[in-house]
């Protein structure tokens, strides 16, 4: 199996899990509060009125807490299931269904966020994500990413057993299940480099830690 087939494999494996899941995504939500805790920093950098691009938006968990700050959001997802539950709430200015490989805007937001998503984004996708987050945001605008991590040696293990199975994977890729449950952890270096191959510093990080796994919260803007 070539890689370019099996990555378009486990993408739509992943959407078709989101929109199964859709319905009661949120009913086994874990704590949250560093997010909401980042989300309201990045308000803090846009102006009374400003608009904000919650890309990919999910199920719209954060789009209240955008509106109550007197910004406006829009949102995005390549989960069509998604983008439903999030237009019942009926918060969002716009909703679009694309994916953050796909995203097409051009420096029209005060503020992107990308909350608990960049795990599922390919290694080889990774540069044109942040590229286009990035050009989605006006000059000077803050951006918000979480970077999921787990431990070393799990990733080991996994590419391990990847490749016994004769999957065209690569280290950092775990695959839970045969088709669905996509991950990739590129590590806080490469992340850093990527970053700053894409024109981006780190203004503000922290961490926060889960049972056997943690998110890297960073907001970003231009070097």
């Amino acid at each position: 199996m070539d890689r370019t087939s099996w990555l378009r494999d486990r993408r739509a494996a992943v959407v078709a899990d989101y929109d199964d899941e859709a319905a009661t995504y949120e009913d086994d939500a874990y704590p949250v509060e560093t997010q909401h805790g980042f989300v309201a920093r990045l308000l803090e950098t846009c102006p009374p009125g400003g608009v904000v691009l919650d890309a990919p938006c999910g199920t719209g968990p954060y789009f209240a807490q955008v509106a109550a700050s007197g910004r406006r959001v829009v949102g995005a997802d390549q989960s069509a299931g998604m983008l439903a539950m999030a237009r019942a709430r009926g918060i969002a200015d716009a909703l679009h269904h694309v994916g953050l490989q796909e995203l097409a805007f051009d420096h029209e937001f005060d503020g992107v966020m990308t909350v608990d998503a960049m795990e599922n984004v390919f290694p080889e996708d990774w540069p044109l994500v942040l590229s286009n987050l990035h050009r989605a945001a006006r000059p000077g605008a803050t951006l918000y990413l979480t970077v999921e991590e787990i431990d070393a040696s799990a990733i080991d293990a996994a590419d391990v057993e990847q490749r016994a199975r004769g999957w065209p994977s690569v280290l950092g890729e775990v695959i839970e299940g045969d088709t669905a449950g996509y991950h990739y952890y590129p590590g806080r270096d490469r992340v850093r480099g990527w970053l700053a191959s894409e024109g981006l510093a780190i203004v503000a990080e922290d961490t926060s830690t889960y049972d056997d796994w943690a998110y890297w919260h960073l907001l970003v803007r231009d070097a």
